[in-house]
């Protein structure tokens, strides 16, 4: 897969030889990238507790240790229809807000120690849903990592962005 974008511009960042550290996830044939920094852990999701009335990306409440955590279906926080099949609940720990999320996904990858000579802004037709989450994309062998930025997949209410109406 290539980006649409195609700009190559570089940045004062990128002469410095600079690395980021991601926390790769997939779903279904997918990467996304999350900053290392914000992965508090990774964890099997189980004993889901409904919410009611919660949008639907909320699949529900759950306790790690002793502390209540949300578990946010990104698949459908990204439009994407469910899995499908029997699998483990995969979820990477966040914060935001000072609350605790877990955000499930299909399966947790390695972590990525990418410099930012590969970084390139979100491609022009990557979907509005998407584009609306994404901090931007690295180019990898024949593929895209895309860089979820937290803040925004952990948005509600007024705090999302206009664009994941679309």
């Amino acid at each position: 897969m290539m980006a649409a974008n195609t700009n190559t511009a570089g940045t004062p960042a990128q002469a410095t030889g600079e690395t980021t550290d991601y926390v790769t996830v997939l779903l279904g044939d997918e990467l996304f990238g999350l900053p290392i920094d914000r992965v508090h852990d990774v964890f099997i999701a189980t004993n889901l507790t409904d919410v009611p009335l919660s949008p639907p990306e909320i699949k529900g409440l759950l306790n790690l240790r002793g502390r209540v955590v949300t578990a946010l279906c990104l698949r459908r926080r990204l439009g994407l229809p469910d899995r499908t099949g029997d699998g483990r609940n995969m979820a990477v720990g966040l914060e935001h807000g000072g609350e605790a999320y877990g955000l499930l996904v299909d399966q947790v990858g390695e972590v990525m120690k990418l410099a930012t000579d590969t970084y390139e802004p979100n491609p022009v037709h990557l979907d509005t849903r998407w584009r609306a989450v994404s901090r931007g994309v690295h180019r990898l062998d024949g593929r895209l990592l895309i860089i979820l930025d937290v803040e925004a997949v952990l948005a509600f209410g007024d705090e999302r962005p206009a664009a994941t109406a679309a």
